[in-house]
């Protein structure tokens, strides 16, 4: 099981160190598909010593995209079956939060059999999930897909609705 959760936990290590955090053997060309799945290569490439930069205490030389997406590759490499996400993107602005959020899109089509759990209040988070569940004060009010929960005109479409405007 791999948790990706509001706020990454990076270490004062390198970049190639925390995404193979916990791992022995970690090949350098893992750790690159990893960064290259989580849409965070790029940025590693144009740093002065790339995947040996320096994250600072808790990755404070990134921001809060950097450092979703790196933790988010450290996830993918691990290759869980399954994957929660609790708030992932909701400290992001809405740049990096499509960024985390195509990537967490492909990670689920790179491997269809990995379960993923996304608790998250910003709707279009969710939108593309096979299944959502509603809940109100700890209880389940509705299910289905994006396009049944918008038919129902019930909870949901009523938060859809007033975030859209």
């Amino acid at each position: 099981m791999g948790l990706v959760g509001q706020e990454p936990v990076l270490f004062n290590l390198t970049i190639a160190e925390n995404i193979a955090y916990g791992l022995q053997n970690v090949s350098e060309e893992d750790i690159i598909n990893a960064a290259i799945k989580a849409n965070v290569h790029e940025l590693i490439q144009r740093l002065p010593q790339r995947y040996e930069t320096k994250v600072g205490s808790k990755g404070s030389f990134l921001s809060g995209g950097e450092k979703q997406r790196i933790a988010i590759a450290r996830i993918l490499l691990r290759k869980p079956k399954i994957l929660l996400l609790d708030e992932a993107t909701s400290a992001l602005d809405s740049y990096n939060q499509q960024i985390v959020q195509q990537t967490l899109e492909q990670a689920q089509k790179d491997d269809p059999s990995r379960t993923s759990l996304i608790i998250a209040h910003r709707l279009s988070t969710i939108r593309s999930c096979d299944l959502i569940v509603v809940v109100d004060k700890g209880c389940v009010v509705e299910s289905g897909t994006d396009a049944e929960l918008i038919q129902r005109r019930g909870v949901y479409y009523t938060m859809l609705t007033r975030n859209s405007s």
